[in-house]
């Protein structure tokens, strides 16, 4: 009976974040894995499934939502003719490998290291979605030989550390070299299925001491369901709004919230 209050509240808890997530991420175009794997974290922390292995937990099954939600979205971008299909071919080995990396050096690091990791980044992220300028730019045409084959795999690794897709570092990376704003976003996509992919078959390999029910490797079940159910139908009442609403302020307050967030990962990394 226990275990089932116990369900029931993992449950009820879920189907909130998965319906928040799908709403932010419509309305802010932000990879739903930045807010995923801090509520995964709260959440089964305050539901008593802490261990050393936290951390891998809340990637883990991050990335496995990520597979369904990139997908969908690629698909729908596709039917617009939206996606960088030359970018993403050109681009999808190394982030593929990069992922692959960082699914083996997760799996070698205590939580508290991929806490940290995760906060540091996080507020990176955070800094420029809130002072970052469309204007920008680093070149005119995406970076092609060495430069492509350290950014790729960079992109990749760094985004499996954080549980994320393709957007948050591959939006950035597309625009500051040129690429029109829709297009960057429709292709990240693609991006996050070759981060997700090979990264959730690497965490589904993992062993996680003291796991919440249905539970397999890195991936919780109960989870990835929950939430891939809710984003699906909140997500396009995200971006309903953000066609009635100025999206810049609303990004510039969830990067706020973003770098608290990541602050508080990181006191809690180093033990405060």
């Amino acid at each position: 009976m226990e275990d089932m209050t116990l369900l029931a509240s993992m449950v009820a808890i879920l189907l909130v974040v998965g319906a928040f997530a799908g709403i932010l991420a419509g309305l802010l175009g932000v990879g739903g894995g930045l807010i995923l794997v801090t509520a995964f974290f709260y959440v089964f922390r305050a539901l008593g499934f802490d261990s050393p292995q936290l951390m891998q937990l809340c990637l883990g099954t991050s990335l496995a939502t990520i597979i369904v939600t990139s997908l969908r979205s690629v698909a729908a971008h596709n039917k617009k003719d939206a996606v960088d299909w030359p970018i993403l071919k050109a681009w999808a080995l190394g982030i593929a490998v990069g992922a692959t990396v960082g699914v083996v050096v997760a799996a070698s690091l205590r939580s508290e290291t991929l806490q940290a990791i995760f906060g540091i980044l996080a507020i990176t992220v955070g800094l420029y979605m809130a002072f970052g300028r469309e204007e920008w730019r680093l070149g005119d045409h995406m970076p092609r030989g060495i430069k492509r084959a350290v950014l790729a795999p960079v992109m990749g690794f760094l985004s499996v550390l954080m549980g994320i897709g393709g957007g948050s570092f591959g939006v950035p990376v597309m625009t500051l070299y040129g690429v029109p704003i829709h297009r960057a976003v429709a292709t990240a996509a693609g991006f996050g299925v070759l981060i997700a992919v090979p990264s959730v078959i690497g965490f589904l390999t993992f062993e996680i001491a003291n796991a919440p029910p249905f539970t397999v490797g890195a991936v919780n079940l109960v989870a990835f369901g929950l939430v891939v159910s809710m984003t699906y139908l909140t997500a396009p009442l995200g971006a309903a709004l953000a066609h009635r609403m100025d999206p810049v302020p609303l990004r510039r307050v969830f990067a706020g919230f973003l770098i608290l967030v990541a602050l508080n990962m990181l006191r809690k990394a180093v033990g405060w």
